[in-house]
């Protein structure tokens, strides 16, 4: 049994290290599971990971990516222990549409929704990258593939992205 001042010491290490990186977990986790609610039940499961295996921890600069890497984790456990009702992007109530981080700007809103509609293995990659300010290297170790892999989703998701947005300008011309 730990004494009561190692319990401390592992608290305020808690604290230091994975506490603080919370918005950036649940940042990413709404990102993935596409639904705030769920990504809070992701990231609470993923704060309880961390707290148990925080020993496992040994370099606490590496903090971001070992957490990042428990949301990812801690989301593919959530659906593969729930099946869910989908929800189609385009027929969001008010009430669903904080699923978007919707703000007045039409752009961004567009944007929004298209990387929403990419599919898993190209969409998490690039919110890595660009939301998250993950090098390819980075993202390859978190997902667990080569980094080769990660430039090729990264190719083919901003490539399926302008392809919306290209057919989306060639609709309105006409």
């Amino acid at each position: 049994m730990k004494t009561a001042s190692a319990q401390a010491g592992r608290r305020k290490r808690f604290d230091r290290v994975v506490a603080v990186m919370h918005a950036d977990m649940y940042r990413f986790a709404t990102w993935l599971s596409r639904d705030p609610a769920i990504a809070e039940d992701v990231v609470q499961e993923a704060m309880l990971r961390a707290w148990k295996s925080l020993d496992a921890l040994r370099d606490d600069s590496a903090a971001k990516q070992w957490l990042l890497t428990i949301v990812r984790r801690e989301n593919a456990r959530y659906f593969e222990r729930k099946r869910l009702e989908t929800v189609d992007i385009d027929n969001l109530t008010a009430s669903q549409s904080a699923m978007l981080a919707e703000t007045d700007d039409a752009q961004l809103d567009e944007v929004r929704k298209a990387i929403f509609r990419l599919d898993d293995d190209y969409r998490e990659p690039l919110v890595l990258q660009v939301l998250m300010g993950y090098s390819t290297e980075e993202i390859a170790d978190l997902m667990d593939i080569r980094q080769g892999a990660v430039l090729t989703r990264l190719h083919r998701a901003r490539n399926k992205l302008k392809d919306v947005f290209e057919s989306e300008e060639l609709r309105n011309r006409d």
